[in-house]
């Protein structure tokens, strides 16, 4: 099934590691990075919208935890995808 929003399916493209590659650690931790970058442009204009605030802190602690689970399986990696998509560690 193809991804419907051309800026998601943009990022799997780039982060895939193999033709059919669409779930991948990696793939996930950058869609949940540009999900996460898009809310928070949208928090800056709307500082009391408080539903969208809990689900930015849901998507953190996900990536969070798959870029815990990353940096154990495959730490070379895990510094490169870090470097790559621009987040402080």
């Amino acid at each position: 099934m193809a991804v419907k929003n051309p800026r998601k399916a943009a990022i799997i493209e780039k982060f895939r590691e193999g033709e059919s590659d669409t779930g991948s650690t990696r793939v996930q931790i950058a869609v949940l990075t540009d999900r996460i970058v898009h809310l928070t442009e949208h928090l800056k204009k709307y500082k009391k919208d408080y539903a969208t605030r809990r689900g930015l802190l849901r998507l953190v602690g996900r990536r969070k935890a798959l870029l815990d689970y990353y940096s154990r399986k495959n730490p070379s990696a895990y510094r490169e995808l870090i470097q790559e998509l621009g987040i402080r560690r």
